[in-house]
């Protein structure tokens, strides 16, 4: 099912509860993987989701333009993520979690741990500067267009271009030289 974002915002100004269900149906699963590829870890994606959707509700009213509503949510979304990183993981640690964790994690469905390219390219995306990280994720997993990519990190449609484009040629460097 397919909610427009003109639909979600009338119904948040006629009927919050309503309103949020859609957010929640349209938005929930997307949100969950993009912080996820951010901070790795099930339980902070969870953490950062619900903050998120937090954050979300209590603000929604000073939202004034329905064209806005995916990338305000991307944006929060993004926000609570790097928060989330820079308080409790160094991207070394996050690396070094990937690595630990490959022994006894075949349940996590996030990264099939016995595909070795699989876990390189998130190691190569981990070890990208966060502004980069989240460009490539955006463009990469969730196939957005740059103007939208800069409207989610607060910059021009040709920085987004160009994060990209650094963040994924210094992907395929690691992924060529880290066998």
């Amino acid at each position: 099912m397919n909610i427009d974002d003109k639909d979600i915002f009338m119904m948040m100004r006629k009927d919050q509860e309503k309103g949020f269900r859609m957010i929640m149906t349209k938005f929930g699963e997307p949100i969950y993987w993009h912080i996820r590829r951010l901070v790795v870890s099930h339980d902070d994606a969870q953490d950062a989701e619900q903050n998120t959707f937090i954050k979300v509700f209590r603000s929604f009213n000073d939202l004034r333009n329905p064209e806005a509503l995916n990338g305000w949510i991307y944006r929060i979304a993004t926000h609570e993520a790097m928060n989330l990183i820079a308080k409790n993981k160094h991207p070394r640690e996050l690396l070094q979690s990937i690595d630990s964790t490959t022994a006894n994690a075949a349940a996590d469905s996030y990264i099939d741990y016995s595909d070795v390219e699989a876990v390189r390219l998130q190691k190569a995306i981990l070890s990208l500067p966060p502004k980069q990280q989240v460009v490539f994720n955006l463009r990469y997993y969730d196939d957005m267009d740059y103007s939208h990519i800069a409207e989610i990190t607060e910059t021009s449609p040709s920085t987004a271009k160009v994060n990209y484009h650094l963040a994924k040629e210094k992907v395929i460097k690691y992924m060529t030289t880290n066998d």
